[in-house]
């Protein structure tokens, strides 16, 4: 149940952050959440890294297919030489994981260390 909980107030957190912060601004979020719900290392990591995951692939597919992929497809040809727009976002998606993965490993070790 801790890990469902965490995962959505991680989601939750960090999209209500990124509508008024810079999108590193997840980190923070990940970071309270894995200090205020605590959970083993690794389930920690893996809750930030599958929210973020599951939020930022699931926005940046929906606002790239909403314009037909019309700038993500000129955006993977500049970062990635292949006009891929799904790897793109697969990056994107990844990005953001790690960030919210480790932002939450550091919180569980902080609550841990206390």
């Amino acid at each position: 149940m801790k890990f469902i909980t965490s995962l959505i107030l991680t989601a939750l957190l960090s999209f209500a952050a990124c509508l008024f912060l810079p999108w590193w601004s997840i980190a923070i979020a990940a970071f309270i959440v894995a200090v205020l719900i605590p959970q083993h290392v690794g389930k920690a990591f893996l809750t930030g890294f599958l929210a973020l995951f599951i939020l930022w692939g699931g926005l940046s597919f929906w606002i790239s297919n909403s314009n037909e992929h019309l700038l993500a497809h000129k955006v993977s040809m500049l970062i990635l030489k292949m006009d891929n727009p799904y790897v793109l976002m697969l990056a994107t998606a990844l990005i953001g994981a790690l960030v919210a993965g480790f932002a939450a490993l550091s919180g569980s070790l902080l609550k841990k260390n206390k």
